[in-house]
């Protein structure tokens, strides 16, 4: 299997240069290349990503940044778009943040368990899990809200977005993800067009860490907003999602790459 990992960061100078070392001999081997998509971060986190790059041997690897911020889902399409256009199989996301571990998912890999779905996603709370430091109110939110979700949605909701998620590339040829909104819903998004569709989807535990990290979602505002797209989507799901932000501009500048 052909698997890229697409790693989107933001002013993560301090965090990135901790993802990219999970990536050990062994784990680069699992996989076909490492993308790094840069949004116009304000700090040195591109400087960071692409010194902790050069120190993987064993694997090919790639740093973009985007011609213009467009947001942690507009970096998504863009990653979505290079996988399909170099025919990979499969595309990990992996935050940027160090929040989540790419070690999380490599049992999966190795035996095979990821491939045998086309959405392989990773879930923060649910058996197993562990959120090490994590925002008691943030854990007690996201409970109330899953459970709220599945109820309406007769669906077992485990995490509506983590950071760390594969998807087959196959159910992403025709572009479903290009009317989603850009911002931090974008993860929302896939999963109800995932669910209307009725993809192929399992979710796996993590542990989700809260050390250094500065989250960009207010815990309190995302949650009422996710409920709100709920109720759209049991209303009118073509309706919500077809509107979005569609980008037309998927240019990025190649910073560094090994190949």
């Amino acid at each position: 299997m052909r698997i890229l990992v697409f790693i989107p960061i933001y002013n993560c100078e301090k965090q990135i240069p901790r993802v990219i070392s999970q990536f050990d001999e062994e784990t680069q081997k699992l996989f076909t290349e490492i993308l790094v998509v840069d949004n116009i971060s304000k700090d040195n986190s591109l400087l960071a990503a692409e010194e902790a790059l050069k120190k993987l041997n064993n694997i090919k690897t790639t740093l973009i940044q985007n011609e213009e911020n467009v947001s942690l889902g507009g970096s998504h399409k863009v990653a979505f778009n290079y996988a399909i256009d170099n025919g990979y199989d499969y595309i990990i996301v992996l935050h940027g943040d160090d929040q989540g571990s790419i070690k999380d998912i490599v049992p999966y890999v190795k035996d095979e368990t990821a491939f045998k779905y086309d959405a392989f996603l990773g879930a923060r709370f649910m058996k197993g899990s562990k959120t090490p430091g994590y925002d008691k109110i943030r854990i007690f939110g996201n409970y109330a809200v899953n459970i709220f979700i599945s109820i309406f949605l007769r669906k077992n909701i485990k995490d509506m977005g983590s950071g760390l998620n594969m998807f087959k590339t196959e159910i992403l040829k025709n572009q479903f993800y290009l009317p989603f909104r850009n911002d931090l819903t974008f993860n929302v998004y896939l999963l109800f067009y995932l669910i209307y569709s009725k993809t192929n989807i399992l979710f796996f535990p993590l542990t989700w860490r809260e050390d250094d990290q500065i989250s960009n979602a207010k815990v309190f505002k995302q949650g009422i907003h996710i409920i709100k797209m709920t109720f759209q989507y049991v209303l009118n799901p073509k309706k919500l999602l077809l509107k979005g932000d569609v980008i037309n501009n998927f240019n990025y500048n190649i910073i560094y790459k090994n190949y």
